[in-house]
């Protein structure tokens, strides 16, 4: 059985928040540049935290974590 990672889910939660802001921003506020900016910056943590478990060692995931 897996154990629950809590970087994992708070990291996917908030992307999940990043992505509701950024359509808000665009259908209702109509704002391009900064929504895409958002949504880039925002849903890069979640990736650099999966890349960092999926990682090949723990300097590794060390290494991805402190970029998130």
């Amino acid at each position: 059985m897996k154990q629950e990672n809590v970087i994992q889910t708070k990291s996917y939660e908030f992307a999940i928040k990043v992505m509701n802001l950024y359509r808000y921003l665009v259908d209702e506020k109509r704002e391009y540049v900064l929504s895409k900016q958002l949504l880039r910056s925002g849903t890069s943590i979640g990736a650099n935290v999966e890349e960092g478990i999926g990682g090949q060692s723990s300097k590794d995931f060390f290494a991805k974590l402190n970029i998130a």
